[in-house]
């Protein structure tokens, strides 16, 4: 058995059908399906049975992902052992990141990284920051928008202010009533502009609130005149020279959205991890 078994069966239990798994891992599904039926072979058992919905673990199946995750775990950790020893940085860098931060930043960040240390192998996850918060023990490094993490040490990379857009204009002193866009967030962003419009209610009012899955479609949206969005400047590009926009303030100050990276005790002890903090630390990112 490889080590590259034993990860493919994590992966397996986690995507939860083959189908799945093949596109995450990039290989065929019959490849996969091979790969599987070699493993039950060789363990003499069979591992999953298969649902209509997803794959499902036998109680022997159990104890062989236990097996699996004790083994790659054991694996990552004299590659961390390793790494350290080593003057060449090199093992593995997990991250989980915010979608809207691995759209617009990391490509350039990662390309950067990769080229100058070409042995580390990258480990990514990306999704809402919500999603991240409950897992982030799994990860040596957490990008996340919003409230920092607990039980972590946190270091801010940018306050990204919040303005709302249109196609139609804001007027000064009269009501504005117009449906908003909304996409996709953790439960602090929808904080934000809900406590903004609370205290705009003079000013504007929205009709009815539409939820959208990303943040791209909430933009194309608004482009189309379907209603105003609410959206960082990370994300504007060169909407304020085209479209009709107002800062979001209260009391005379910006209201922002924080980034953050996050990563647990001793982590920055691993090169790899150290190294990648710095190159965060140093993207200019507004």
């Amino acid at each position: 058995m490889k080590i590259d078994d034993y990860e493919l069966l994590l992966k397996l239990n986690e995507v939860g059908t083959i189908r799945g798994t093949a596109k995450v891992v990039l290989i065929s599904q019959p490849a996969v399906t091979q790969r599987l039926r070699y493993i039950e072979n060789y363990f003499g058992e069979q591992i999953f049975i298969r649902t209509s919905k997803r794959l499902k673990l036998t109680p022997i199946g159990e104890l062989i992902l236990k097996h699996a995750k004790e083994v790659v775990e054991k694996e990552q950790a004299i590659m961390n052992e390793l790494a350290q020893s080593s003057e060449e940085v090199q093992g593995t860098l997990s991250i989980a990141c915010s979608s809207l931060i691995s759209q617009r930043f990391l490509p350039a960040i990662l390309g950067e990284y990769t080229s100058k240390f070409p042995k580390v192998a990258i480990d990514l996850v990306t999704g809402i920051s919500e999603d991240i918060r409950r897992d982030h023990k799994k990860y040596d490094v957490c990008i996340i928008r919003g409230e920092k993490l607990k039980e972590s040490t946190n270091e801010r990379l940018f306050a990204d202010p919040l303005y709302i857009f249109d196609t139609e204009p804001f007027p000064k002193d009269e009501l504005k009533e117009r449906p908003l866009i909304s996409f996709k967030s953790d439960d602090s962003m929808h904080e934000l502009v809900d406590h903004w419009l609370y205290y705009h209610q003079h000013l504007i009012k929205p009709l009815k609130t539409m939820t959208v899955d990303q943040i791209e479609t909430c933009k194309q949206f608004m482009k189309q005149g379907i209603g105003m969005a609410v959206l960082p400047e990370s994300v504007s590009d060169k909407m304020m020279e085209e479209y009709p926009h107002i800062a979001l303030t209260l009391d005379g100050e910006p209201v922002t959205r924080d980034t953050w990276v996050c990563y647990q005790e001793g982590a920055k002890q691993l090169p790899q991890v150290e190294h990648f903090i710095q190159a965060l630390n140093t993207t200019k990112f507004l």
